[in-house]
């Protein structure tokens, strides 16, 4: 936890993590944590959605507790939708009405099954090679979950998300 600080930069912004973070998340790679912090889950949140923004086109899947809670990304997923060929997914509960953005589909989670979820999947696109998932439940301690580079589950996750709409 304390090896490497996060570094938090938008999608796009940047040139990629460095070296050494980049090792530390290929490392720890399915490893199942506990208590991490809001702020190392957005580092790693950030790091799927620069590699989804660099491949420009794939599924992108995402959670949030609410699309009120997705209001706050708003501007930075409305420049994923008309810079890139991404086919984005926001889940959350629908407690206010999103604005129509170029490709992006919002899928309402009126039972609420997914608002304790922290989850980013990417198909990786045309590459399976840039596939990575974030998944992370919320607990009394702070989070529990993991994040991977396995194009199958990430596929897997998707098509859950998917049936959670139906």
């Amino acid at each position: 936890e304390t090896l490497l600080p996060p570094p938090i930069v938008r999608p796009g912004e940047f040139d990629g993590l460095t070296t050494g973070y980049r090792v530390l998340l290929e490392v720890l790679e399915e490893t199942l944590y506990t208590s991490l912090s809001r702020r190392q889950l957005l580092a790693t949140s950030r790091e799927i959605e620069d590699r989804a923004f660099r491949v420009g086109s794939g599924t992108l899947h995402v959670t949030f507790q609410s699309f009120s809670a997705f209001s706050t990304q708003l501007d930075l997923y409305r420049k994923f939708g008309t810079e890139t060929a991404l086919d984005i997914h926001i889940h959350g509960l629908p407690d206010w009405q999103p604005p129509a953005v170029e490709n992006l589909t919002y899928h309402p989670d009126e039972t609420g099954a997914l608002a304790p979820f922290w989850c980013l999947a990417f198909d990786g696109g045309p590459d399976e090679s840039q596939a990575c998932l974030l998944l992370a439940r919320e607990d009394t301690d702070g989070f529990l979950g993991f994040w991977s580079y396995d194009e199958r589950l990430v596929r897997d996750v998707q098509r859950t998300l998917e049936s959670v709409d139906n």
